[in-house]
């Protein structure tokens, strides 16, 4: 039965009643027939483990951690000494308890974040959202009297906000302040310097941007002797302008004269420098530096701290007191480098880490010392966090271990090359029993935005598929930042359709080296990811028996007109753009879906939250109708919570997961 006009154009309205009433009931039906409350249960409690390892910040003497767990659902803000953390019954103290704010506000909080006021540390920006939206509610925090500040207090209504202290009377503030105050993509066009007991609209604005911009944005770096003050304009998703001025609101801001695309870190007293094309000798995804007053003097001798090659890629960078430490990637294998930061350009270091794992830098905090917390993890090793002072050498301290929670038994990880369309070659890992023969295989890939995906261990993976003797497939595709910016800019705007030609090499392969016939693989992607998924559908929907479509991006003719869609221009096109629209046009998903009676679909599931503002629930909710009109297989589920997530808490979590597992069970297992 075809749906009226006029639902469908309350599908674009988020909290239209009618398409509430349309999305409960399908979302109802979707999980009647495939509820599987065994299977959610088992998630939940892995999710809720007690053991699990609580990830910590340093600010001064305290560690800072977040946690939830079954008694605290929302969760709880606290923090502990070193001597505690290191013991084997830490002793919390507990800051914000957001369960009983809720309760007390009536209120359906999710925990956001706190800014802490450094070096002092003894004031907190604390930011909650409703209900997991990008958007947040900011409260000031007494850290001293744990409790929020009652008497002139910072507090700003519900708004996609930046805030950032100056002092502990003065903040540079970015938010909606009405007309004018928002870029087309809704987030700050303007800064203004808000100083406590003043009205926040007549605070004066400290820079500006324009309309088409990103955002715009500005810091205060609080680093004794090297205080300052740097604006960020975000021209697209990678092209910016940056400033410096003094720690003093008054004072002029100096233009950084640095290509818009190369990214730029200023720490104590240098300007790092990391191009994404080649810029003063440094090539295209290295990095270089130079002292911040020389290069604002005109001088422009950038010194090589990192080199790239075609196989190892610049990924992260962080500071302690008196170190740099780079992670770098090697065919998509984890080293991390540290650098003397009184000679950053001297030869790196490797820190001494296990093999065959993916590594992570969690925290530093180069107010406090040379300290370093990181990870280590794989597909089928539980995440390990290390502890390293620097000052005493390259060797981590392991601190604790996370529990292995799924029985990985009999499984191991391959790493196979495949050529794509145009004979490009890239890598996907493979984990399972290979000695099974065809099993039915997970597929997941992202291939956007310059975000590299590397081996992880994930128990919710590993319950609802893995330890079944299934397959589980990473693709690391282009479009990615694998292997530096060259891997993402090959597939942008008009080359976006390789992304998908990489994708289907992947799935041909599985098939050609016995791993999976066609009809055993499901695909499942969110975000840029269900954008991904949901064109291969579309294009190649005979490589594959199922597709999970998780918060996606589907109406690529308009996406630059909702929530924060004007932001990704640089990353899919601008449909104002002739030559750009007609290459769009060859693959938005939902100007693509085959008309009915026209070519069968394999299933697909489609996933959105009411509450996402960055990728617009239009997207699901359009693709999701129009594949039913089309007659196509298709089970739809929004979550009336989560924001971008799809999910505000762990039981949330339990139950999106456990249905996506077990439809997947239903229709590839």
């Amino acid at each position: 039965m075809t749906d009226s006009p006029e639902l469908l154009q309350s599908l674009e309205i988020i909290d239209s009643p009618d398409a509430l009433a349309w999305a409960q009931e399908w979302s109802d039906a979707t999980e009647g027939a495939a509820d599987n409350p065994e299977l959610r249960e088992r998630i939940l409690a892995a999710l809720d483990v007690d053991d699990r390892i609580p990830f910590v910040a340093r600010r001064a003497e305290w560690l800072y951690n977040f946690w939830r767990d079954a008694e605290h659902v929302r969760g709880l803000w606290r923090r502990t000494t070193l001597t505690s953390y290191l013991s084997d019954s830490p002793e919390w103290e507990v800051l914000v308890d957001v369960d009983k704010l809720a309760a007390d506000e009536d209120e359906n909080w999710v925990w956001k974040g706190a800014h802490v006021r450094a070096p002092d540390y003894d004031l907190a920006l604390v930011r909650l959202s409703r209900g997991g939206a990008d958007a947040t509610v900011v409260r000031e925090f007494d850290l001293a009297a744990r409790k929020f500040v009652t008497a002139d207090p910072f507090e700003l209504p519900e708004a996609k906000t930046d805030v950032s202290w100056i002092d502990a009377d003065t903040l540079l503030v970015g938010t909606d302040t009405g007309a004018g105050s928002l870029t087309s993509s809704g987030y700050p066009a303007q800064v203004r310097v808000w100083r406590r007991g003043t009205e926040l609209l007549d605070a004066p604005v400290y820079t500006a941007g324009r309309h088409e911009d990103v955002a715009v944005g500005a810091w205060a770096d609080t680093t004794p002797g090297h205080e300052r003050i740097i604006v960020s304009r975000a021209l697209d998703f990678y092209r910016t302008r940056q400033s410096v001025a003094p720690l003093d609101p008054d004072a002029p801001l100096q233009v950084l004269e640095l290509p818009e695309d190369c990214r730029a870190t200023l720490h104590r007293e240098w300007l790092f420098v990391a191009p994404r094309e080649e810029y003063a000798g440094i090539p295209a995804g290295g990095l270089g530096v130079i002292e911040l007053d020389r290069f604002l003097g005109g001088e422009r001798g950038i010194r090589p701290v990192f080199t790239p090659t075609g196989h190892v890629s610049l990924q992260a960078m962080s500071f302690t007191r008196e170190w740099l430490v780079v992670t770098l990637l090697d065919d998509v294998a984890t080293r991390v480098l540290i650098h003397p930061l009184d000679d950053p350009t001297s030869p790196g270091r490797d820190l001494e880490l296990p093999p065959l794992v993916t590594a992570s830098v969690v925290a530093t905090s180069p107010l406090d010392g040379d300290e370093v917390w990181l990870t280590t993890s794989s597909f089928t090793e539980p995440t390990t966090l290390y502890r390293l002072d620097l000052a005493d050498g390259l060797s981590p301290e392991l601190v604790r271990r996370s529990p292995a929670l799924f029985d990985a038994a009999g499984l191991e990880t391959r790493q196979h090359w495949v050529t794509s369309a145009d004979g490009t070659r890239l890598p996907y890992f493979i984990t399972g029993d290979f000695s099974r023969g065809p099993r039915p295989t997970l597929v997941g890939g992202y291939g956007g935005f310059e975000v590299s995906l590397t081996p992880g261990y994930s128990a919710v993976r590993g319950i609802g598929w893995l330890e079944t003797g299934r397959h589980f497939v990473q693709p690391n595709l282009r479009g990615g930042g694998e292997f530096g910016p060259t891997w993402h800019t090959q597939v942008v705007k008009t080359n976006r359709h390789k992304v998908w030609e990489d994708h289907r090499a992947v799935l041909e392969d599985l098939v050609a080296r016995g791993y999976a016939a066609p009809e055993q693989i499901a695909i499942r992607g969110g975000s840029n990811g269900g954008l991904l998924t949901s064109g291969a559908l579309t294009r190649y929907p005979e490589c594959f028996g199922a597709a999970v479509i998780q918060v996606p991006l589907t109406d690529m003719l308009r996406y630059h007109t909702w929530s924060a869609g004007a932001s990704w221009m640089a990353e899919y096109g601008d449909p104002a753009v002739a030559e750009e629209r007609a290459a769009i046009e060859t693959w938005s998903p939902l100007h693509n879906v085959s008309p009915s009676g026209a070519g069968g679909y394999p299933p697909a599931l489609v996933t959105t939250s009411t509450r996402d503002d960055r990728v617009h629930p239009a997207h699901a909710r359009l693709f999701a109708h129009a594949l039913r009109e089309a007659g196509q297989p298709v089970d739809y589920f929004e979550n009336t919570e989560g924001g971008h997530a799809g999910a505000a808490d762990n039981k949330q979590v339990a139950r999106v997961e456990a249905l996506i597992f077990e439809w997947l069970n239903q229709h590839v297992g």
